[in-house]
């Protein structure tokens, strides 16, 4: 008697087949644009993906940056008709795209599948709960060092990590919610406490993760 074939939740999501399609994008390529019709789910299999956001008065903010193994565009299963945030290829990246409905069916007929992307959506929310309660009480200073250990996946592997690709001061500055000079001013400390090396690509070493876990005085300063 023949056993049913185990279901594997990353090879579906890199695979062909009805309703998904793999796009390989090329860097500053969009993905989709603010107010374009929601009906698709994507995940990166390789490259990042930056999401921004841009106001009534024509002020862009960048909300965050997607890495391989995270989807993006899930708002759609909410019933979002349309997108929220314009997202664009930051270098070249291949994405697979899952329709709405597509993405029912897996979810309803495969558990490994949904169990997956529960997982991720609740590490999404952790991570969206942290960066508010970031802004509300933490500096800029405090703030741009959490953002780099993030950029930098760190405790991944390794006592230091490079960001890449490299992240602009102005970017940066976006995501923390504070000025370019200001980015440039904590840059320049970090590098003279030996917190991060930057010599045209930023790397965080491991002193960055401590000074933020044990709340260091010299990453205390206000705005």
């Amino acid at each position: 008697m023949g056993t049913t074939p185990t279901f594997d939740a990353h090879e579906f999501l890199a695979g062909m087949g009805v309703g998904k399609a793999v796009r390989k994008l090329q860097k500053n390529q969009n993905v989709f644009l603010q107010g374009d019709t929601a009906d698709t789910v994507y995940y990166i299999q390789q490259g990042k993906i930056k999401l921004t956001v841009i106001s009534q008065h024509d002020k862009e903010a960048v909300v965050g940056i997607l890495g391989p193994g995270q989807f993006f565009g899930e708002g759609c299963m909410n019933g979002h008709p349309l997108r929220i945030s314009t997202t664009t290829a930051i270098e070249d990246s291949v994405v697979t795209s899952i329709t709405k409905q597509a993405m029912k069916t897996a979810l309803h007929d495969q558990p490994a599948f949904s169990e997956l992307f529960v997982a991720y959506l609740l590490t999404r929310i952790s991570r969206i709960e942290e960066d508010l309660i970031d802004q509300l009480f933490n500096s800029s200073e405090r703030r741009l060092a959490r953002m780099l250990l993030l950029l930098a996946h760190f405790g991944k592997e390794g006592s230091s990590q490079p960001i890449t690709p490299n992240i602009s001061q102005e970017t940066l500055a976006d995501m923390i919610g504070t000025t370019r000079s200001r980015v440039s001013q904590f840059m320049n400390k970090f590098r003279k406490l030996g917190l991060i090396s930057y010599n045209g690509h930023i790397e965080v070493n491991s002193a960055l993760l401590d000074a933020v876990l044990r709340d260091k005085p010299e990453l205390k300063e206000d705005e």
